[in-house]
């Protein structure tokens, strides 16, 4: 069966690596998912970039996020060719990734059971590297593990994504809604962030609006839109 949207390969594809041990986190710095072994601190992550179908453009970002990890793999759902063992222009597509040090992971849909998940190609091995890459490595992981959970859908770029910055704001938010106005210190000390008096000052959202000085209240915007985030707990 046809995929509607490359969302719907998230959830089988995080299943997949939480399986083999692997933290999973989606759209973390315009990846679709990243997966970290907890235990294993300072190893490079798994980058999985989800598309309906396999196409150039999908090769050419998969090559880009080779930059951050050698270990970057696309995942489409398998084509009814793959699935009879045939097409060449399939065979092609393997052959292709095995040549640039990409990984290949299938999805295969059922009407009555469970996706089925087939890594066909492995991600390369790790190569030297450089200065460049372990600079967006860091800040990669530094997102991930900023993040208190998994609150987006991997290939859903267009939606509001909560990202670690998003998951402070709301926070901040929530405790002004329930507290009334209050110090960005007292904030700080509250909620253990360090950067409560730039989240506010920065005002990113409109969320927040400044009473006097040094004290600050919940917008109406932010009042608005709080509910929205209802999941989102800051641990």
């Amino acid at each position: 069966m046809a995929v509607a949207a490359e969302t719907e390969l998230y959830e089988p594809i995080k299943r997949y690596w939480e399986a083999l041990g692997y933290e999973v986190k989606s759209e973390v710095n315009h990846c679709d998912l990243v997966a970290v072994r907890p235990e294993a601190e300072g190893a490079l992550p798994v980058i999985v970039e989800l598309k309906r179908s396999f196409t150039l453009p999908l090769v050419y970002q998969g090559m880009d996020r080779q930059k951050l990890s050698p270990y970057v793999y696309l995942a489409v759902e398998k084509p009814r060719e793959a699935r009879r063992g045939a097409g060449k222009r399939w065979s092609d597509a393997g052959r292709l990734c095995r040549k640039l040090g990409l990984g290949l992971l299938t999805v295969t849909f059922y009407k009555t059971r469970k996706p089925f998940v087939e890594r066909l190609v492995d991600a390369g091995e790790p190569d030297e590297g450089g200065g460049a890459r372990g600079r967006a490595v860091k800040r990669l992981l530094h997102e991930f593990r900023e993040r208190s959970g998994d609150y987006n859908i991997g290939g859903s770029a267009r939606r509001r994504l909560v990202t670690a910055y998003r998951e402070q704001a709301i926070a901040i938010a929530r405790l002004l809604s329930a507290e009334g106005p209050l110090r960005p210190r007292e904030i700080r000390e509250r909620l253990a962030l360090g950067k409560a008096a730039a989240i506010l000052q920065d005002n990113y959202y409109g969320w927040f609006e400044r009473v006097e000085r040094g004290v600050y209240r919940l917008s109406e915007r932010g009042a608005g839109e709080l509910p929205q985030y209802e999941g989102v707990t800051r641990g």
